[in-house]
């Protein structure tokens, strides 16, 4: 009972994880301007096809972990593998076009906006789904996964009341070369140019500008000097966390994904009748379904633009429940309220910072004083210098 509340607990935070996340990442495009553009086009169709992972085979898959027998059919069996495969490979495919898009952003600056286009994108996209049907509803709906060449699930051999995945040598071998071993080799090769390029980008900045800046807090009265930063030093922490983020995108892809296409290529090559009987099989087969939850966080949480638009958002329900639960009895106060309210919801932001416009004026006279106050006391520094020495200059 305790392992079965464990693997049940386990389970559903992952499906809680895969739908929240990619929900959020869907929302956070749609509110923020800033993250309307062709690049994003791609994440959010990472996110739609994780969230449909999430919401039509993670239930099912959590269901045959806690029932022996398949309690719908051989047809819908055969849909929901077929589901399974299709957004799985969705999935990957996705990732290997990112890596592609990043690449020719990096390797091609200037001709990127000309390379990238409306279209383009829409092939692209086209041909990952294009790809994804053809090597799962196609094969296991014609039975060309099967050692007999029947439809999987059918004929006298088969119980209505078990979910197989057959498989043969022929369909594992192309399945996971295609949708698996040669996108993990382009990944590994882009992300690889990628880094490279940007350590050369690094070296040439430091030795043509060696200098250092100085800041100054001139909010504090009187201003006074805070830090001083190295270009050296700023350029090398750039270089680390851009290392650290293409570090921590291929290193989830392959630790999640890699254990299941290896065993799935070794018990196809066996052709073993029912690989979902192997209990490494169901292990290695959730670690792949948690790259689902891991990406939004990957592609979202690590992009400061998608940050800011998750806290607006976050920040946005609670400070309408706030609105809510803190509402008063007078008319004028609420509907006051109620407008800033649909303002929040309508521009994206909290109240506090749709009301920033109206102190811009202010932080302007502020900073106006600043320089002032700096000005005035390099002067009298300069004053007390020169009576100091007994002369002046």
């Amino acid at each position: 009972m305790l392992e079965k509340v464990i693997l049940g607990v386990t389970l559903s935070l992952i499906i809680l994880l895969t739908v929240g996340g990619n929900v959020l990442v869907c929302l956070a495009v749609c509110a923020s301007r800033r993250l309307r553009c062709l690049t994003n086009c791609f994440i959010v169709s990472l996110a739609v096809t994780d969230l449909l992972l999430g919401l039509l085979v993670l239930p099912f898959s959590a269901l045959l972990q806690f029932r022996e027998e398949w309690p719908l059919g051989p047809v819908f069996c055969n849909f929901y593998i077929s589901m399974d495969v299709m957004l799985c490979t969705a999935s990957i495919l996705t990732l290997l076009v990112i890596s592609l898009d990043r690449y020719l952003a990096v390797t091609m600056p200037l001709r990127y906006a000309s390379l990238v286009l409306p279209w383009r994108v829409a092939v692209a996209m086209a041909s990952v789904w294009t790809v994804s049907v053809a090597v799962s509803f196609l094969p296991i709906q014609m039975g060309w996964n099967t050692v007999n060449g029947t439809v999987q699930n059918y004929g006298p051999g088969a119980s209505e009341k078990k979910c197989r995945f057959e498989l043969n040598r022929p369909y594992v071998l192309t399945d996971s070369v295609l949708t698996f071993y040669l996108p993990l080799l382009t990944m590994c090769w882009t992300y690889l140019r990628i880094l490279r390029i940007a350590r050369a980008q690094a070296k040439r900045i430091i030795s043509a500008r060696p200098t250092c800046v100085t800041s100054y807090n001139c909010r504090s009265n009187p201003p006074t000097k805070t830090t001083v930063v190295c270009s050296v030093t700023a350029v090398a922490l750039r270089e680390h966390k851009a290392t650290v983020t293409l570090a921590a995108v291929i290193g989830a892809f392959v630790v999640c994904w890699l254990p299941y296409f290896i065993l799935f290529t070794v018990l196809g090559l066996k052709e073993h009748p029912d690989p979902s009987t192997e209990p490494e099989f169901t292990i290695v087969l959730w670690l792949g379904y948690a790259n689902s939850a891991i990406n939004p966080i990957l592609y979202g949480a690590l992009n400061r633009d998608f940050r800011s638009a998750y806290t607006q958002l976050l920040r946005c329900r609670w400070c309408s429940y706030s609105s809510w639960r803190n509402r008063q009895p007078s008319p004028n106060l609420n509907a006051g309220r109620n407008q800033v309210s649909e303002a929040t919801l309508l521009c994206g932001h909290t109240p506090a910072t749709c009301r920033s416009a109206q102190t811009d004026q202010n932080l302007i006279l502020q900073e106006a004083t600043c320089r002032k106050a700096t000005a005035i006391q390099f002067t009298n520094g300069t004053s007390a210098a020169t009576d100091a020495n007994g002369n002046g200059r």
